[in-house]
């Protein structure tokens, strides 16, 4: 629609100059898209990122930032249902499993897209990593349950055992799913990330989380990363290859949404895992 055309140049307005230099909006099929590269000229490790709920891709331009400093491109994606491609009541959270199921069957060609002519090879898909925030992280770590072609993933506020965070046995928690409905469990049951471990092949993992997060616990979180190690030694790799990084608290509202006064920290954590993992320069 127009309005969220003009919405997205006002938010590109405000990007901070190098970055709005570098970063263009496009959309690849049906999903619109923002990519920021350092220098659009040689090839640069990617990284696939999805945001939050109620969230937009121009959010935090800080972090495309860093990374563009970094040397690394960016590719981020407005999540079914938000921001160019809106869809009222999606923001709510009883639409959080339907964003996902959505967005899991868009990833493979979003990255196709990054392998088209038109870009003269500057996005290096041999050094391409994946990451969100909240919902995002889950359909990161479900991306991961099947094959792919990822180096590395970030996730931050997020969980990977959706049954623990929308089904927990007698929790009142705000995202469980009221009625329980037998569609909705199906579909938990469908999405959950450890209940497809088999397919999750290990490779280098961050995780960010506030211990004090009221909308997705850590213990929640704690809980699959537990098993996903356990997974990985099963495999033969060693479960250090999973990096978790927590706060007591991080004044961020209800401890979840960014990291609050750790903000700059959260981020210097996050660049230098990918630099490191994608050989940025």
């Amino acid at each position: 629609p127009r309005h969220w055309r003009q919405r997205v140049i006002e938010r590109f307005s405000q990007f901070p100059m190098d970055l709005r230099d570098r970063a263009r909006a496009v959309r690849f099929g049906d999903v619109p898209v923002l990519l920021v590269h350092p220098d659009w000229e040689k090839p640069a490790p990617t990284v696939l990122w999805m945001h939050g709920r109620t969230a937009f891709k121009e959010l935090d331009p800080g972090r495309y930032l860093r990374w563009m400093r970094a040397g690394i491109a960016a590719c981020a994606i407005d999540m079914p249902g938000h921001g160019e491609r809106r869809i009222e009541g999606w923001d709510h959270p009883s639409h959080t499993l339907d964003s996902l199921e959505q967005s899991g069957g868009e990833i493979d060609g979003i990255v196709e897209r990054l392998a088209h002519p038109d870009w003269n090879g500057v996005f290096d898909l041999d050094r391409l990593g994946i990451g969100g925030m909240s919902m995002g992280g889950m359909a990161t770590l479900l991306r991961l349950c099947s094959p792919h072609t990822f180096t590395c993933a970030a996730v931050e506020s997020t969980s990977g055992w959706l049954s623990g965070l929308y089904l927990p046995e007698g929790s009142d928690h705000s995202a469980r799913i009221a009625t329980h409905a037998t569609e909705r469990v199906k579909q938990v049951e469908r999405l959950d990330p450890m209940r497809h471990l088999g397919g999750f092949r290990p490779l280098p993992l961050l995780a960010l989380h506030s211990k004090a997060d009221e909308l997705v616990p850590f213990s929640v979180q704690e809980h699959f990363l537990t098993r996903l190690r356990e997974h990985y030694r099963e495999r033969g790799v060693g479960g250090s290859m999973i990096e978790v990084v927590t706060w007591e608290t991080t004044g961020a509202p209800q401890e979840h949404s960014g990291f609050g006064r750790v903000s700059n920290d959260a981020k210097n954590l996050q660049v230098a895992f990918l630099q490191r993992c994608l050989q940025a320069s």
